[in-house]
């Protein structure tokens, strides 16, 4: 028969040695959750000789958010510059001084001279989602700084995306001034190279002062991610040059500017906020992204029609959809919903296939009139901003945003900066 009292006494002793091992294993697990975070490394692409100086310490501009935010946002591009042409290029890389010229005059004329809301946008929506969870206090002069190199990411993914757009669109005029390729003139093809240079170089501006970031995997994998789905609608923008009318449907033209436009331009600038400020909640995401896809659609269905009916002059460029045979909002209505069989044919006949500026494209400009478009175009966006507001009540919508600490005036910022523009 076995002696219970040896049973018990291994028993506490079996539990003791259990109960002290889970102790030592949560003090090891303590340990290793509060241990200072070690910085993160890149020995594969640090590619400095010993001979190099050393990368100068990052010195942020003050961030007058509150009395220039405008001003404030434009200096950090300038630091962004400055840094890459005075040490990054011509000491890490030996980058000859005429190459490096060259790119400080290409990232001068194409990232700069935009509204700008996209990348303001990341810092709006950071400041509104710190003061959310600080009650109230305001981002350190750092934040501000690094929020507005985040921002600045997206104006320059937009810009070597509009280098690259005007090339394929062989358009004319951008921002008040020629295309960068029309600048360049005879050695035009050599903007292609800027504009994926152009695309390098936010991960290099990323790198630089987001890279010790506890969230830099995810705001890289951000901008990859979104980057892939605009040149996915880029594609399939592109692809409308060899397809027939019939194929440019109201559907098509709805994929196309989701992917092409609604993430990058919407989309981005508040998930990049989020992420800063280490909110890791996927619903929150998912609301987000269902509220500025549906923002993102909306701009794009202005930014067709301000092409056909808003002037050079408001634009800043000349419109080119007609010629170019855009799969664009008032062209998809017209043909697949509005006009009639002579209506129609004119379209087969003129649609993509006339100049800038010609009768044809005259013609078809009074055809969407006859059409009513823009008066239906005026009950869309009304409509399209009605249904943005009536999501920040929504529990799926602004309840759970307001729960993981993203308050609704992140997105009334963003609608106020769209809505009834006119250019």
């Amino acid at each position: 028969m076995p002696n219970n009292n040896n049973s018990v006494t291994t028993g506490l002793v079996a539990a003791g040695a259990f109960c002290a091992g889970s102790l030592l294993t949560a003090a090891f697990y303590q340990k290793q959750t509060t241990a200072p975070k070690k910085a993160l490394l890149f020995p594969a692409t640090e590619g400095a000789s010993s001979s190099s100086p050393a990368t100068p310490s990052i010195k942020y501009p003050e961030y007058d958010y509150e009395k220039d935010p405008q001003g404030s946002f434009l200096k950090v591009c300038e630091m962004l510059i400055s840094e890459l042409v005075t040490h990054e290029l011509p000491l890490k890389y030996d980058l000859p001084p005429k190459e490096t010229q060259w790119i400080k005059e290409m990232l001068d004329y194409n990232v700069k001279g935009g509204k700008m809301n996209r990348g303001m946008m990341v810092v709006d929506a950071g400041v509104a989602i710190f003061k959310q969870q600080n009650q109230g206090r305001s981002p350190s002069n750092t934040d501000l700084c690094q929020l507005a190199v985040l921002g600045w990411s997206i104006e320059w993914l937009q810009a070597w995306l509009l280098v690259a757009d005007d090339i394929m669109d062989s358009s004319v005029t951008r921002r008040g001034q020629a295309c960068w390729y029309k600048k360049l003139e005879h050695i035009w093809y050599i903007a292609i190279n800027d504009a994926v240079t152009m695309e390098a170089l936010v991960f290099k501006i990323m790198k630089k002062h987001l890279g010790q970031h506890s969230h830099y995997i995810q705001l890289v994998d951000l901008m990859q991610e979104t980057t892939l789905q605009t040149e996915m609608g880029q594609l399939s923008d592109t692809l409308c040059d060899v397809l027939e009318l019939k194929d440019l449907t109201p559907a098509r033209w709805q994929w196309i500017v989701q992917y092409k436009t609604s993430y990058y331009s919407f989309y981005l600038s508040v998930a990049f906020a989020m992420t800063f400020f280490q909110i890791d909640n996927a619903q929150a995401y998912n609301a987000a992204r269902d509220i500025l896809v549906i923002m993102g659609i909306y701009f794009q269905a202005q930014d067709d029609y301000l092409d056909c009916f808003a002037t050079s002059e408001q634009l800043g460029k000349v419109g080119t959809d007609i010629a170019d045979k855009k799969c664009g909002w008032l062209f998809t209505k017209a043909y697949h919903e509005l006009a009639n069989p002579q209506q129609v044919a004119f379209l087969d006949q003129h649609y993509g296939k006339c100049k800038v500026g010609s009768e044809e494209e005259e013609q078809i400009k009074q055809l969407y009139r006859d059409l009513k478009l823009p008066q239906i175009y005026q009950e869309y966006e009304q409509s399209s901003y009605t249904k943005i507001m009536e999501m920040k009540n929504s529990a799926q919508h602004g309840a759970v945003l307001e729960q993981a600490g993203v308050p609704w005036e992140v997105f009334q910022l963003f609608l106020e900066k769209v809505y009834k523009r006119s250019k």
